[in-house]
């Protein structure tokens, strides 16, 4: 067999193993309980690995409020010592199974979704979604954000992990396929998804034993937070690209993720090794006031999103998002088509309405990046380059072209080392 019939027979299980994946919402616990490897003094972030001293304001920010709610220092000055002492683990959360939205903060007792790929048994973990404008995974931390933490981890938390109980596994699969033929992509518009889990989640909510005041509280929060389904797609993603991660001779990207400093990516047949390139700016819509001269490079996890096939890849199924994002209609629809000449193949079950129901471009060939010199599209919030600020607008960006440049030179000299050119 040549090496080329390799590639092509590597790339063809992987993405037999994508289009197999059955994420599936099993659970609650929280990060202390449940995240391999996690301690009173771990702080997981989004993005490949980083030093304190290299983070982004946003991500520091994070880490500050992160501190302060964890109780391990009372303001911002004890935070940034207490960081910056060494005493506190820093690791991606992609190290650990789990993926975060923007910072992608992730601490000891804060509650998380527990999705399961059921077909290959792996698990993924995710905090739930704090909402938009000022909160702790755009960079703030003031005493807002950690009063509302402190309520999703006292009265969400139980109240959802009380309603599982009763509505039993929720296959997220099935619920993000719908979810795209009602006009969301699963990144950056989350109305369809949200109001579907919503849906399965109301009685059951209602059934819990809590107060009236408690239940009404979590219903609220729920119907007024149209990204709340986000925290669900990302580690539905997760499970599904982990599985296809460590295929030998496999060219296709399993994870995509930015800490706001670095964008990096992992190839399949390179195993855990990453590609990092300095992130770029986002170019999109501001919020009034706000200019791409407070935009903070590209931060987050969610770009698993367009890694599994959906979020930007998928923005055919969302035109009205150019209304957030910026562009023209038809923009959402070249989005979508111009993906297809660097994936593997189409999804078989997340279909866009507007391209005849094809299935969106998924498992992404760093061949083909280099080759074609198009880059994955993904849509994602902006943040403020300060610390504490929060979200600033919405936009379009892509991973540098010297991460899929530098992961097929390294791929051609693992072939050359092992004796196959």
């Amino acid at each position: 067999m040549s090496i080329a019939e390799k590639i092509a027979q590597a790339n063809k299980e992987t993405l037999e193993r994508v289009l197999a994946a059955q994420p599936t919402l099993v659970g609650m616990s929280t990060a202390g309980e449940i995240i391999p490897g996690m301690t009173k003094k771990t702080i997981l972030h989004a993005g490949p690995p980083v030093t304190w001293d290299k983070m982004s304001g946003p991500l520091q920010g994070a880490i500050i409020g992160g501190l302060i709610y964890e109780e391990l220092a009372k303001d911002e000055k004890e935070a940034r010592e207490l960081a910056a002492s060494g005493e506190i683990t820093f690791d991606s959360c992609h190290h650990h199974n789990t993926v975060g939205p923007m910072a992608g903060v992730v601490t000891y007792k804060m509650p998380v979704w527990i999705v399961q790929n059921k077909t290959y048994g792996n698990y993924a973990y995710c905090t739930q979604n704090e909402g938009l404008g000022k909160v702790l995974r755009f960079g703030a931390f003031e005493e807002e954000v950690i009063t509302r933490l402190n309520w999703m981890e006292k009265t969400l938390y139980p109240v959802l992990k009380e309603a599982l109980t009763f509505t039993g596994e929720i296959d997220l699969k099935s619920m993000l396929a719908q979810s795209l033929q009602m006009g969301d992509e699963g990144h950056n518009r989350n109305v369809a998804g949200t109001s579907l889990l919503l849906r399965r989640l109301a009685p059951a909510i209602v059934k819990t034993g809590f107060s009236d005041e408690d239940k009404a509280a979590v219903l609220e929060f729920i119907s007024g937070n149209d990204h709340f389904w986000l925290n669900l797609t990302m580690p539905a993603g997760k499970c599904t690209m982990d599985a296809a991660g460590g295929i030998k001779y496999s060219t296709i990207v399993y994870t995509m993720a930015r800490n706001g400093t670095e964008f990096g990516i992992r190839v399949s047949g390179l195993g855990d090794r990453w590609f990092t390139a300095p992130a770029e700016i986002i170019d999109g819509l501001y919020f009034p006031g706000y200019t791409m001269e407070d935009a903070n490079p590209d931060i987050g996890d969610s770009s698993i999103t367009e890694t599994t096939g959906y979020g930007g890849f998928a923005m055919a199924a969302a035109i009205p998002i150019v209304q957030f994002v910026g562009g023209a209609p038809q923009d959402a629809l070249n989005y979508s088509k111009s993906m297809y000449e660097i994936t593997e193949a189409e999804n078989n079950v997340y279909k866009i309405p507007a391209l005849d129901f094809r299935g969106t471009a998924t498992g992404i060939d760093i061949q083909k990046v280099v080759e074609t010199g198009i880059r994955p599209v993904i849509n994602s919030g902006i943040a403020h380059k300060n610390p504490g600020v929060g979200q600033v607008g919405a936009g379009i960006v892509h991973p540098p072209m010297k991460c899929f440049e530098d992961a097929l030179e390294a791929f051609v000299a693992k072939l050359e080392e092992e004796g196959e050119l």
